[in-house]
């Protein structure tokens, strides 16, 4: 799965960038070499099968529970048949047959469920793709021509009716969590370029239905990854972020079931997750045979990409999968899909360390001395990275100067960085450093020089936020000028991390360097030109990490995961708050890359007052991270502290890869939140309570486990709070999860966390 990420980075930048075929094929080498494209080498189940049936001309994806079928209809289009549970081995289907016209006013083409449509004829679902040709004609009409299996992968090539305009649609599937994933080439061999409107990567159909029901997220800064659900009915909802970037206020993923089970572990979960850090848009639509399709790719708004003669274009990718235990479920198969197979050094990505983030205690006054007493506090409680933030650089004195800059000031560190990277490392911690790769401040030595540099329309007011704009990545000298000041920043320092942020949207995206009708590229070449600079990065600098933040969750996709090892989680570090933060991130990524911060208290948010042992056990379900003023904290401090992060480093790794069970959800404002991990292997099963007022003298809810083998048994230890006096040391998994666990938790905000560990009976390993 590693191989084909690098492949569409092959792909995309094949005739769209400044390097050449041949510089690509060696980066991709360097990729492999390092560890950065990983092939999944781990204990594999039975691997992924496709099969092409000639006689019916139908293509069958069997892979982990999830079976996938699609065919060729009468008229060389393909048909979705069938997706959900896995069928069985001898199970077959005829040769796929167009859906019959509702009337004239719907007639076959809108009425069939597509895999991938052009838009032409009588449509009026989304397409898929949509073309604007130099004569002006805009119909495309796309037949099956061919295909080719090579072990799980399948492509299909599809061609307009008489134009030479190729469109080769690609799966792969995963044997593991039968997550497959889907994208679209689309390949220009007519004699002149044409303008691509809309592209989507996939179309995934649903058996029809009239009681589905859809879960997606949506935010605003600091008040990211709110679940929200509702009943699909007739019409389309769109999904959608028009920011040039990934956004809070959607994230490109959907979760579909029935209406009527609310149960986390039950029922049919149909889900997808999109592959892409730009303008992105996903629509839900339920046609008029009351059938649900969801479409997505790029976003069609404002979107136009002139393709030339012999010229491809590789739309992202869309990740789609089944469970047949609830969204639970569903949200455990891409935890472990992202870990084995998305994120770098997969199928082993290193365990995050535990972090000192220093914003908080200095802001930008940042100085060696400073740093240096800092980092001393920091290793005193067993942190293992020291993280510099913004500051360091250029003339920042705040944020108003200095971005673009990214050479060491010479007031704050008149030696450079190397004394405070020495003693962070005297400390035994590793050094990170805050980066904004993509911005600049007008008031900055690189904008007076390069004021052509930003996206920007000619003769129109350039807006600012937060005092900076932005370069404009698309452009080959700006993507030179971020990869070589990276570059040199971590050849001649010895960083560990880097804190790569992003903290604005676009606005006026224009490209006045290029032709008119070529300036609206720039919402694909910009992020391709994103990733390439990550990939090159990594491939020059193996050993460095790298976290993907964007004032919080603005770029958080399973593009950026690819290449960065943590993602910034919210702004918003408000112990309580992040309940529900981090509750609506797990449900599409994985908690081993959602860094959660521990900061004073209280915090600016809403100035609520939480124990430091409640703000910990909040961040120790996710990256474990510090961001609190070491100056301020008392002797009882550091100790809890110290004693807190040693804790979490005996489960940081059930927390980080193991299966997440969501037993009591803070969404509906539930007084309780209640999260279990289980590691991979079975032994070890971490629980975390937390309790936000108490009403009526009620107990708290008991709490019922989940995925423990019934016939083991378990000892359970207590990291903080307290358990009823009648808790047995030792019991079977059967008694944990039916029985269940009674945790004392009276007042408000109060939190409680204890472990199982398996000591004897059952299965080795589940």
């Amino acid at each position: 799965m590693k191989k084909m990420h690098a492949e569409l980075f092959v792909s995309s930048r094949r005739r769209h960038s400044g390097f050449s075929l041949a510089q690509l094929c060696i980066l991709a080498l360097l990729l492999c070499l390092t560890g950065f494209i990983t092939p999944v080498a781990h204990a594999a189940p039975a691997p992924a099968s496709i099969r092409y049936d000639a006689a019916t001309r139908v293509f069958r994806i069997d892979a982990a529970g999830t079976t996938y079928v699609l065919g060729v209809n009468e008229h060389q289009q393909l048909q979705s048949l069938y997706w959900g549970p896995r069928l069985g081995a001898g199970d077959s289907f005829p040769q796929a047959k167009a859906m019959p016209e509702a009337a004239s006013f719907d007639l076959p083409v809108t009425t069939t469920p597509h895999e991938f449509v052009g838009w032409g004829g009588g449509l009026y679902v989304e397409p898929d793709l949509k073309i604007t040709f130099p004569d002006g004609n805009r119909d495309l009409a796309l037949k099956y021509v061919s295909h080719k299996i090579d072990g799980n992968k399948l492509d299909i090539v599809m061609k307009d009716i008489s134009r030479e305009v190729y469109v080769t649609l690609q799966y792969q599937a995963d044997a593991e969590t039968g997550i497959l994933r889907r994208s679209a080439e689309i390949e220009n061999r007519t004699d002149a370029p044409f303008t691509i409107e809309q592209a989507a990567a996939a179309t995934w159909n649903l058996p029809r239905g009239t009681d589905y029901r859809l879960r997606y997220l949506t935010g605003r800064w600091g008040a990211e990854w709110s679940v929200q659900q509702q009943p699909i009915h007739p019409g389309k909802t769109v999904l959608e972020s028009r920011r040039g970037t990934t956004g809070a206020q959607n994230n490109p993923w959907f979760a579909i079931d029935r209406e009527g089970g609310n149960d986390q572990e039950a029922g049919g979960v149909w889900f997808g997750a999109l592959g892409w850090s730009g303008s992105w848009q996903i629509s839900v639509e339920q046609d008029q045979l009351q059938q649900v399709r969801v479409t997505g790719g790029f976003n069609s708004f404002d979107f136009g990409y002139r393709l030339q003669k012999g010229e491809h274009l590789q739309t992202p990718y869309f990740y789609g999968g089944y469970s047949s235990h609830g969204i639970g479920g569903a949200s455990r198969l891409l935890h472990r899909f992202e870990i084995d197979s998305v994120l770098p050094h997969a199928p082993h990505p290193k365990l995050r360390p535990v972090l000192y983030n220093s914003w908080e205690a200095t802001g930008f006054n940042v100085n060696e001395s400073g740093q240096m007493e800092l980092a001393e506090k920091a290793a005193s409680i067993g942190v293992e990275r020291f993280v510099m933030d913004d500051g360091w650089f250029g003339q920042r004195k705040d944020d108003h100067a200095g971005l673009g800059d990214w050479y060491v000031n010479p007031q704050k560190f008149p030696h450079g960085l190397k004394p405070l990277i020495d003693k962070v490392h005297s400390l035994h911690m590793d050094f990170g450093l805050w980066v904004e790769p993509e911005m600049v401040n007008p008031d900055s030595d690189l904008y007076r020089k390069h004021p052509d540099w930003v996206l920007n329309f000619t003769g129109r007011p350039r807006t600012e936020a937060r005092n900076q704009l932005v370069l404009n990545l698309a452009r080959p000298d700006v993507r030179a000028y971020v990869f070589n000041f990276l570059d040199k920043l971590l050849n001649e320092n010895d960083i560990a991390f880097l804190k790569w942020d992003y903290n604005r949207n676009w606005s006026e995206p224009g490209w006045p360097a290029v032709a008119p009708e070529d300036q609206k590229k720039v919402y694909v070449d910009f992020i391709r030109n994103l990733y390439s600079i990550l990939a090159e990065l990594r491939a020059k600098h193996p050993s460095v990490e790298i976290e993907s933040c964007s004032g919080g969750a603005g770029r958080v996709d399973l593009g950026i995961l690819g290449l960065t090892d943590e993602v910034w989680t919210s702004d918003n570090t408000d112990a309580y708050d992040r309940l529900l933060i981090q509750n609506g991130f797990t449900y599409a990524y994985t908690p081993g890359v959602m860094m959660a911060w521990v900061t004073d208290s209280p915090t600016w948010v809403n100035q609520r007052t939480l124990s430091l042992e409640y703000r910990f056990l909040s961040s120790m379900q996710g990256s474990l991270g510090i961001g609190a003023n070491l100056s301020k904290w008392t002797p009882e401090d550091f100790a809890t502290a110290k004693k807190m992060v040693a804790q979490y480093k005996s489960i940081r790794e059930t927390v980080q890869r193991g299966s997440l069970y969501r037993l009591i959800t803070p969404e509906n404002n539930s007084e309780q939140s209640v999260t279990e991990s289980v590691s991979r292997d079975g032994s070890q099963a971490v629980t975390f309570a937390f309790l936000h007022s108490s009403r009526e003298g009620y107990p708290f809810p008991r709490i019922y486990l989940r995925g423990l083998d019934a016939d083991a048994t378990y000892r359970l230890s207590t990291l903080d709070g307290k358990l009823a006096p009648d808790t047995p040391a030792s019991a079977s998994g059967a008694y944990w999860m039916h029985r269940g666990v009674d945790a004392q938790l009276r007042g408000d905000f109060r939190a409680a966390a204890f472990t199982l560990e398996r000591v004897g009976g059952g299965t080795a390993e589940k």
